[in-house]
């Protein structure tokens, strides 16, 4: 799958394009598969049995309380890391990420040398009424941001991709992304580290587009377009996938945890094995190291005020 020229300028134009039905639902099922299982092996560590649907147990297991979201994750968190921080990367989520269809539509954008970026995440959305206070930022409404000022600054120039892909229906209710236009001058914005890093509300401006998607299609978002999402107002939960990929031979944004190299001459990626093991190795390091702060923003600026 690539993109027309019609699709190509409007994502020029706008940076954000809406495509549906690009992510094979064969595949999309061996991932809620991989999901079940691992889902099912929390349940029954916390005393409680399986249901036979992904999402079937994963509410059971938000039912119960269980601190769920960091056993799903398909990378390591911001805050502090020990040896035993769960993530998952499986076989599944591996092909997702070096999925053909994905990697042409970075192609479109980002060329022919693709390196699939290490800020990546699983995003499950329940409803909000069932969601604590405490609970990962992600899995409640998630504030106004830009994906380049939620990297390192060594990455400010790095011709970078943000794939987001719907594993259920994203609908304007249960809290699909939604974007504000480009700052003028495309530039990254002050962000503020409140209860999420986003933007101080005076420095957003123009109107708010809404961004539904049916299971198995995708926005790709430009790293410099304000977006965020609304609380889940629904019975049921919103998954998804928040993907990046970058141009290869440039930094990531976050060096501490290890990309791989996706497409480019000569380039075969690494299996999933090897890639989750370098994951397990930046775990290793990262407990052993000082603490790397995963974002550049500082609550002493003026703009928190």
């Amino acid at each position: 799958m690539t993109l027309t020229e019609a699709q190509r300028s409007a994502f020029q134009r706008d940076g954000v394009l809406v495509l549906e039905d690009v992510v094979p639902a064969p595949l999309r099922a061996r991932i809620e598969a991989e999901y079940a299982d691992v889902i099912g092996d929390l349940a029954r560590a916390h005393g409680l049995m399986p249901r036979a649907r992904f999402l079937d147990t994963l509410r059971a297991v938000h039912a119960a309380g269980i601190d769920w979201f960091q056993h799903l994750d398909i990378t390591l968190p911001g805050d502090r890391i020990d040896q035993v921080t769960p993530f998952h990367y499986g076989p599944a989520v591996h092909d997702l990420l070096c999925c053909p269809a994905l990697l042409d539509l970075a192609e479109a954008v980002l060329g022919p040398e693709l390196t699939s970026n290490p800020i990546q995440h699983i995003r499950i959305k329940p409803p909000a009424g069932s969601v604590a206070a405490d609970a990962p930022v992600h899995t409640q409404r998630t504030f106004w941001h830009q994906d380049r000022a939620v990297a390192h600054e060594e990455a400010d120039a790095t011709p970078m991709l943000t794939v987001w892909v719907a594993m259920t229906d994203a609908t304007t209710r249960n809290g699909c992304l939604r974007v504000r236009p480009f700052a003028p001058g495309r530039r990254i914005l002050p962000h503020c580290p409140f209860d999420q890093t986003s933007i101080p509300r005076d420095h957003l401006h123009g109107a708010v587009r809404e961004l539904p998607v049916r299971a198995g299609g995708v926005v790709l978002l430009d790293p410099l377009v304000p977006h965020g999402a609304a609380d889940n107002v629904t019975d049921g939960f919103r998954w998804s996938f928040d993907l990046r990929y970058h141009a290869s031979g440039h930094p990531s944004g976050r060096a501490h945890f290890p990309d791989f190299a996706v497409r480019g001459a000569g380039i075969a990626p690494p299996d999933w094995k090897t890639q989750r093991d370098r994951w397990v190795a930046a775990r290793l390091a990262s407990a052993n190291a000082p603490h790397v702060p995963i974002h550049r923003w500082t609550s002493d600026s003026p703009h928190c005020a």
